[in-house]
């Protein structure tokens, strides 16, 4: 059989005999966005004396990989293009040399399908996926499915994500496991100092209504729609400010949008940027209008700084934006009904108090960022415990030598 679940050519010792579990985590690049910048935070928070984080992009470290290159080991441009099926080999024998105990390929597509397959050729004893969308671009394909027998896990990250896994995808039941993402509720938290300290350095008045995105600028993440939406607002709210942090190919798309609606003074783009915590507690109104998601970790990034949100129903939202409660779900590509909820939330002061508040709750009672750690530290212990096979002295010299 060509894909084995069984790798029998690589010992599995006891964790006893060789210490913290090597987990490497496979993405394309890491730019600034949801599922990098939680990678981060999952990475930072876990317990060294248990797991070993690594990361391999198989493209460009981007400007998250290279803020972390001093605390973790990042390797990357191992591909050189779409079709370049060099990247297997050169994975293979990083992960080797590393010697992974666990991969996990975080997103689908490429990374996805090299990340397993060379994993599997390295003898890693713990293969793993992290999905976090629902469709493109982490729609998982004809070509991800055949590696369904050599991957332990499928990891969703909300309720319904993992249901979608199942039932969508066709992933076996007993490899899926949710592990819902997780916020720092201590690093994200209101802060009225913030408030004052942006506007200021945007060059608004205290008082100014400030709206803000946190996304890559990608065409999935559809900032065109919050464009759109600003513009319809400009009569209503003939104050409010909108930021949109983060970068990406849509850039210049969005600038051409703004200036073509005349609402390009009122659109601040703001790149990439390591103060998210402190511009989202800026915010009086979070937004997110995005084609497909999972569970994005910017939404519960703003309801812990008690900012409400205003977000397309699509994927698992809904179980973290309570339509009336802690923000406004509207359809996809609804341009009126974003800008009647932002109206709205705006013009309510009270009731944009208190949803804040019941979102920064409803955070901190479904989902930390601690438990998300323990979620994938514990599931990695499991699986690896459950391939062990015989001690090896050589593996244990062999990483003396790699460490």
């Amino acid at each position: 059989m060509l894909f084995s679940r069984k790798r029998p050519w690589r010992p599995v010792p006891k964790r006893s005999d060789v210490g913290p579990l090597r987990c490497v985590f496979v993405i394309t690049s890491m730019p600034v966005g949801g599922a990098e910048t939680l990678l981060v935070n999952m990475m930072r928070k876990m317990d060294p004396a248990r797991i070993r984080p690594e990361v391999v992009c198989l493209k460009e470290p981007g400007p998250l990989g290279d803020e972390i290159s001093g605390e973790f080991p990042v390797h990357s441009h191992l591909i050189g293009g779409k079709f370049d099926v060099g990247v297997l080999p050169r994975l293979a024998k990083l992960l080797h040399r590393r010697r992974a105990d666990m991969v996990v390929t975080v997103g689908a597509g490429d990374k996805m399908f090299w990340g397993r397959l060379a994993a599997h050729i390295a003898g890693v004893p713990v293969i793993a996926s992290a999905l976090h969308s629902t469709g493109w671009p982490d729609g998982v394909g004809k070509l991800n499915r055949t590696l369904t027998r050599i991957t332990d896990a499928f990891i969703g990250v909300a309720d319904s994500h993992g249901q979608f896994l199942r039932d969508f995808e066709k992933f076996p039941a007993d490899k899926v496991h949710v592990i819902r993402n997780g916020v720092d509720c201590a690093r994200f938290s209101p802060n009225d100092q913030a408030r004052a300290d942006v506007r200021a350095e945007l060059g608004l008045n205290a008082d100014t209504p400030l709206i803000g995105i946190v996304a890559a600028l990608r065409s999935e993440k559809n900032h065109a729609m919050l464009v759109r939406a600003a513009a319809a607002m400009r009569d209503r709210q003939p104050d409010a400010h909108w930021i949109i942090v983060g970068d990406g190919p849509e850039r210049a798309g969005i600038e051409s949008l703004a200036a073509e609606l005349n609402i390009a003074d009122r659109i601040h783009l703001l790149g990439t940027r390591y103060d998210t915590p402190r511009l989202v507690s800026s915010l009086d109104v979070f937004t997110l209008c995005s084609l497909n998601e999972a569970s994005p970790v910017s939404i519960l990034e703003a309801l812990a700084c008690e900012v409400p949100v205003v977000a397309t129903d699509v994927g698992s939202i809904k179980e973290s934006i309570i339509n009336g409660e802690t923000g406004y779900l509207i359809a996809v590509e609804d341009d009126a009904a974003m800008a009647d909820a932002v109206d709205r939330m705006l013009s309510d002061a009270a009731a944009r108090q208190q949803m804040g508040s019941s979102g920064r709750k409803l955070v901190q009672e479904t989902g930390s960022l601690e438990s998300m750690v323990e979620g994938y530290t514990r599931l990695g212990i499991e699986l690896y415990d459950a391939k062990v096979c015989r001690p090896a002295t050589k593996l244990v010299a062999a990483r003396s030598v790699t460490s």
